[in-house]
């Protein structure tokens, strides 16, 4: 699917508009084009499963080891659209009664066939989507009672985060443009030493730094976990590589 003949496209909402006015007219609010201008390269395709039968996650842990909520991303190497799935701990939400469990994932070559399901993910429907997952599970026996338990709703989102596009040093603004005392900007599109774009902690940073910037607080929000630089974090990927257990 083509997401911007869709009508998905940045003409749709009106942050990008806000953005690129002002670029034009001074360069410290740096580039929006090298986001706004690529759908192509910055579109990714995500859904959720909700699930009334716990099959589906017996197979992810018996298949993985993967443990709900201890296991991260499985990510499928060989699918065609690079597909990843992740269990979080159970309950997930805040009221999800006990008889149901939730799993998220996502495509990022969404535009690609499937390997089980020979349409691209971009036009999947919610019953094809966790087909393909549980293709590349190996399961086929229990495809049929697994999907008949399950509500899956696909989510294709057009500009999903600013590192999903080649940029340089620039294209993206400062929280606080030089010489403004009244604009900020945050959430993915902004300016962060050390951060990692498309976490929930770098859109809050974002946002503290915003704060205490334009109210002239002397405050700091709590600083970036370098794991690169853990010596306990260091030791576990030095047995990881070489197979030993941690």
């Amino acid at each position: 699917m083509d997401l911007a003949s869709a009508g998905r496209g940045k003409a749709n909402g009106g942050a990008w508009t806000l953005w690129e006015a002002p670029a034009v007219k001074g360069k410290e609010f740096s580039d929006p084009s090298v986001y706004a201008d690529h759908i192509e390269q910055s579109k990714w395709a995500s859904f959720t499963a909700t699930m009334s039968d716990p099959a589906l996650l017996r197979v992810v842990r018996d298949l993985t080891g993967n443990v709900p909520g201890e296991g991260g991303l499985t990510t499928f190497p060989k699918s065609s659209r690079l597909a990843s799935i992740v269990v979080p701990l159970q309950p997930h939400f805040i009221g999800q009664p006990d008889d149901i469990s939730v799993l998220w994932g996502y495509g990022l070559n969404v535009d690609a066939l499937g390997d089980f399901v020979k349409r691209p993910m971009s036009a999947c429907t919610g019953r094809e989507i966790p087909t393909e997952v549980l293709g590349h599970l190996g399961v086929r026996a229990e495809i049929e009672a697994i999907l008949g338990h399950a509500i899956c709703i696909p989510y294709l989102t057009p500009f999903i985060a600013s590192q999903f596009v080649p940029r340089r040093k620039g294209d993206r603004p400062e929280v606080i443009p030089t010489g403004y005392n009244n604009l900020a900007f945050t959430r993915q599109f902004c300016e962060q030493l050390d951060d990692i774009v498309f976490t929930v902690e770098y859109s809050i940073r974002a946002a503290q730094n915003a704060v205490y910037g334009l109210l002239g607080l002397n405050r700091k929000p709590p600083p970036v976990y370098r794991g690169e630089f853990d010596p306990r974090v260091l030791y576990r990927a030095f047995r990881a590589l070489h197979d030993e257990a941690a």
